[in-house]
């Protein structure tokens, strides 16, 4: 993926908490994989033999060289802020769960996806900011999935809550 300096719109441009509403879907993708891209991640952050050499690869469960399931998340985040994220008024994230690989990503395979907004209310302890509890699917060129996980994330909301609001934005 080629390397960019992230440019913000204005904070009025912005995508708010208000823009995630419960149910809605988000694209994002799409990001191929290369021999190349897979054995320098691996090199540096996920030395396994099957990730660093084809003839262990091919000797391995996974009967190839597959990109680090952590190599997935990090094009994940990457395809997500090209997509929207950096369009946000993001805060950052209290961290992920239930992060699985369904799949081997092997050589040439291309990734997209989408986010799920599961749930949005606005954090008690801050009210001009929103959570939102959001699933990522991470499919391969097939249409099958290859990763899954979910996480909160939160977002600046356009206005802070007021006492006794709805836990939910209109939407």
């Amino acid at each position: 993926m080629p390397q960019t300096t992230a440019t913000l719109p204005d904070a009025a441009a912005r995508l708010h908490w208000e823009d995630f509403p419960e149910g809605s879907v988000h694209p994002f993708g799409g990001a191929t994989l290369t021999r190349e891209a897979i054995v320098e991640f691996a090199r540096q952050f996920d030395p396994q033999p099957f990730h660093l050499d084809e003839e262990a690869a091919r000797a391995s469960l996974f009967g190839g060289l597959c990109a680090s399931g952590w190599h997935t998340c990090a094009l994940t985040m990457r395809m997500m802020c090209d997509a929207w994220l950096n369009r946000s008024a993001s805060l950052g994230s209290p961290g992920l769960e239930n992060i699985r690989w369904l799949k081997p990503v092997y050589v040439g395979d291309r990734l997209h996806g989408t986010m799920t907004v599961l749930q949005a209310r606005p954090m008690a302890s801050k009210p001009q900011v929103g959570l939102v509890l959001q699933r990522w699917e991470v499919c391969n060129q097939h249409g099958e999935p290859v990763m899954t996980m979910e996480g909160w994330g939160m977002l600046r909301r356009r206005e802070p809550a007021a006492p006794g609001e709805s836990p939910r934005p209109a939407g």
